[in-house]
């Protein structure tokens, strides 16, 4: 665990696919959100979620962030997530979802390693960028508002904007960044967590 990283989990996408509140489904008889906590409180003290709405997650046990307003998507969170990690004298950000139960345990060394020379570090997995998990410079608050000016709206691309390395983990036997969008995902979840 460390001072210089707060830990922000992104909860902030309304979840319509599988019925709304995705952070409040249980996966093993546990939430969703009280997995992410736990995993973040690995990381670091300074721990957090971000939402759209205070009404997507209830007694998580962390403090509660809104999403930018004015910013779509998860990078409303991550910007919310930066001010976060500011005010809390932490010069690293990591984000992480609520919707990925199988998240690796070397995520945030893994990411540092690869930081080195860049204002932020993605996970990827089988060729895939999951711009979700990510280790962000809080410097990078500096430039969120002339990207916002492009009219872009992707965390990924805000990430290629202000220079970002990427960094592959292996899928076998299991995809750790498999994520819940549906009711299948959710089952499938419940069949990997068994096995």
């Amino acid at each position: 665990m460390t001072s210089t990283v707060a830990v922000v989990i992104l909860a902030g996408g309304e979840g319509t696919r599988i019925g709304g509140r995705k952070p409040l489904l249980t996966l093993g008889g546990e939430r969703l959100i009280d997995r992410a906590v736990q995993l973040a409180r690995q990381w670091s003290d300074a721990v957090a979620v971000a939402v759209r709405d205070a009404s997507q997650v209830e007694r998580c046990g962390i403090e509660v962030i809104c999403d930018r307003e004015d910013v779509e998507g998860p990078l409303g969170g991550l910007a919310s997530g930066l001010g976060f990690a500011h005010g809390r004298e932490c010069q690293l950000l990591l984000t992480i979802p609520a919707d990925m139960p199988f998240l690796p345990t070397d995520l945030l060394e893994r990411l540092a390693g690869a930081l080195k020379g860049h204002s932020c570090a993605l996970a990827s997995s089988g060729g895939h960028v999951h711009p979700v998990c990510g280790l962000w410079s809080v410097r990078a608050a500096d430039r969120l508002d002339s990207y916002i000016e492009t009219g872009q709206r992707s965390l990924r691309g805000f990430g290629e904007w202000i220079g970002c390395a990427t960094l592959e983990w292996p899928t076998a036997p299991i995809d750790p960044f498999f994520n819940i969008n549906s009711p299948e995902d959710l089952a499938e979840a419940e069949r990997r967590l068994a096995n």
